[in-house]
């Protein structure tokens, strides 16, 4: 394997690691002329559909450009990079299993809304901001009262609680979020550049 620092041939391999999953390995390297050390991804490869952009255009599927999206939703949120690693590699994989040459990265979208809205509503809005083209707050209050409309299970209150003086603010599960903390939130993300998401019109 080339060095990528110093473009040496010669390296080490010093851990291997096989996904939970079993499939892919990686491996941990030391090249032999710089002493730096890489890590490099052994996966099978598989044959993905073509990427049909908003404007027509075609492109080769890149996974990576799904974890940049996500990337940029999950920022400043409490979601790491597993998690948003694990999310990719589960939107590939059901992509993979559909056997078509082509799909739209509106398809691709609607992949990831779901998983994203299970490990942060928050990050869901965001990535839903360019994924649905939102054209004001009020669409994200929209957006945000049918997360609350969902029983996700999480509102009971302990006992001692219920039984005590109502709280000065409702758990964060619960309480309604104003269209002020809705622009705040996205706010804090940074603009994805992800080419596998729709691109809102000019």
């Amino acid at each position: 394997m080339r060095c990528p620092f110093c473009a040496t041939d010669e390296d080490k391999v010093i851990e291997t690691r096989v996904s939970k999953d079993g499939s892919e390995i990686r491996r941990r390297r030391e090249c032999e002329g710089c002493k730096r050390r890489y890590t490099t991804y052994e996966r099978i490869e598989e044959s993905m559909p073509l990427v049909i952009k908003a404007d027509g255009r075609r492109e080769p599927f890149d996974r990576n450009k799904i974890e940049h999206g996500i990337h940029a939703a999950v920022a400043k949120r409490r979601v790491s990079r597993d998690q948003v690693a694990a999310m990719a590699l589960e939107v590939e994989r059901e992509i993979g299993e559909l056997g078509v040459s082509e799909i739209a990265s509106r398809a691709i979208g609607e992949r990831v809304l779901p998983r994203l809205r299970a490990i942060d509503q928050v990050a869901y809005i965001r990535y839903a901001s360019i994924y649905r083209d939102f054209r004001d707050v009020e669409g994200f209050a929209k957006e945000v009262d049918a997360l609350r409309g969902e029983d996700t299970g999480r509102h009971v209150q302990p006992p001692e609680v219920a039984a005590g003086p109502p709280p000065a603010r409702e758990p964060e599960a619960t309480r309604a979020m104003q269209p002020s903390e809705i622009a705040a939130a996205l706010g804090d993300s940074e603009e994805t550049t992800d080419e596998h998401a729709p691109v809102p019109p000019e």
